[in-house]
């Protein structure tokens, strides 16, 4: 059989609302997620034993293999699923890690995606679902990459409908843990963030067909709560969003995930090019991406 190949896109987190911590310790989320055109590239040659490899720019960044999501999921599904039929992953890592885009976790939904290729099953299959889930929060959102409003623990997921939106995505290479940006944030166990009047008057996001400025106009209306405590982990993040803010053209600019990855959205892909270009200048030492996000 030939080798199988699916790509692992960048989750960009629009908004994120912590709406609290549960008694067990893990954090409720509301998060507006889109999908970015850039992406890591995983590879499955079938048959023999699990293996992974790493190749690309940024491979040394993956850490110990045996720590690797890709190996994680691979060998959870494996657990759940009798027979699974394996092989050997190679993965070319272009994203940053630790950076709020969800790269590791876009890595392992496309190990899955992969294995379910190979071995017949549905995407809705749910031993597939529940290995995704405990792989890691992310990876279910990016079992489908697709956009939707993810809630719960990243479990419950309800599509929507974006427009293709230019985008300049940029990181200072400065990796941030997700554990140390909820522990600055310092919620008790069994501690609500949201209560019921917020519910109440959350936004309802925008139906198919809104444009770029309808969007912008809702999402202006919440944010991302895990911002000011990666910046104070993190104060670099602050100086990106000051170089994305003030760029040319640009309608919305905060931080994705738990960071340190930025974005900003623009009106027209000439403008979100022209901000990367000056943003790389200015900041030879940053990933700096321009592309679309939808």
């Amino acid at each position: 059989m030939p080798a199988l190949i699916e790509e692992g896109r960048a989750k960009v987190n629009l908004s994120l609302r912590v709406v609290g911590r549960r008694a067990d310790g893990y954090h409720d989320l509301e998060s507006v997620v889109a999908f970015a055109d850039c992406a890591d590239r995983l590879t499955l040659e079938p048959g023999g034993e699990l293996k992974l490899t790493t190749t690309g720019p940024l491979a040394a960044a993956c850490g110990d293999m045996a720590d690797n999501l890709v190996f994680k999921a691979a060998t959870l599904l494996a657990e759940a699923v009798p027979n699974l039929k394996l092989g050997a992953f190679a993965l070319d890592k272009v994203l940053p890690v630790a950076a709020g885009i969800g790269g590791g976790s876009a890595d392992a939904a496309a190990a899955l995606r992969l294995l379910a290729r190979l071995n017949n099953l549905s995407l809705d299959e749910p031993r597939l679902q529940k290995v995704a889930l405990a792989t890691g929060a992310d990876v279910p959102v990016c079992l489908f990459s697709r956009a939707c409003d993810m809630t719960g623990v990243g479990e419950q997921l309800l599509p929507l409908m974006l427009p293709s939106m230019p985008c300049v995505m940029v990181n200072p290479r400065v990796p941030v843990a997700t554990k140390d940006v909820f522990q600055a944030l310092g919620l008790r166990n069994g501690e609500l963030l949201v209560g019921a009047t917020s519910v109440l008057n959350a936004p309802a996001w925008p139906d198919e067909g809104a444009s770029i400025a309808d969007w912008v106009d809702t999402l202006e209306t919440v944010a991302n709560d895990l911002e000011a405590p990666a910046m104070r982990i993190e104060p670099v993040i602050g100086d990106v969003l000051e170089a994305l803010r003030g760029s040319a053209g640009v309608k919305l600019a905060r931080m994705s995930g738990s960071g340190a990855t930025c974005f900003a959205i623009y009106s027209a892909s000439a403008e979100a090019h022209a901000a990367a270009e000056k943003i790389r200048r200015d900041h030879s030492g940053w990933w700096v991406h321009a592309g679309t996000l939808s």
